[in-house]
């Protein structure tokens, strides 16, 4: 298996800041790879798009009802990526209602073009978006690599399955290195 590290990215969040007044008390933060990776293992996994239906309806809610399960695994915590901004990935999270899960806005794709995962979805009105993958990320170096079939541009079909928590939390218990 050829190990590999993730790509060094900045990623532009919003954060709650309780010294701020008003109805929209949050401000910018900049978090980089190292902030989300250094020194954790972690399950990453990444989606075309919030509030879409297979994302919305079972892999984002999956991957919350199962978190203390990956925790028993040796998971420190679990990250959804998406070419999709702060705004939007902060608002799917309060209307699914995302506790344990951290929602990572990948606003201009910089992180899903490094990873290789940037594609096309012009054909369903979505412009330049993530190909659904799933990794084990151990201290920035991805030791399992999950990523669904048929990857291309305007793909007509959105596969689901391998990128799945219970195939991930299948292969943690089994302890099956998949190659990154």
């Amino acid at each position: 298996m050829r190990l590999r590290k993730v790509p060094d990215a900045t990623f532009r969040t919003r954060v709650r800041d309780e010294s701020i007044e008003g109805p929209n008390p949050y401000r910018w933060e900049e978090k980089t790879t190292a902030d989300y990776f250094a020194g954790k293992r972690i399950v990453l996994f990444s989606l075309p798009g919030a509030f879409t239906p297979t994302c919305s309806t079972y892999q984002l809610p999956d991957f919350e009802k199962l978190y203390g399960e990956f925790n028993a695994e040796g998971i420190d915590e679990i990250y959804c990526i998406s070419v999709n901004d702060a705004f939007v990935m902060n608002a799917w999270g309060k209307t699914q209602g995302i506790e344990n899960i951290k929602l990572i806005p990948d606003g201009s794709g910089e992180f899903t073009r490094k990873m290789g995962m940037l594609v096309a979805k012009d054909n369903l009105g979505f412009g330049m978006r993530s190909w659904r993958y799933a990794a084990v990320v151990n201290d920035g170096v991805i030791e399992q690599w999950f990523k669904e079939e048929g990857f291309a541009d305007n793909c007509e079909t959105d596969p689901y399955g391998v990128s799945s928590p219970q195939n991930i939390l299948d292969n943690l218990r089994a302890g099956e290195a998949v190659a990154a």
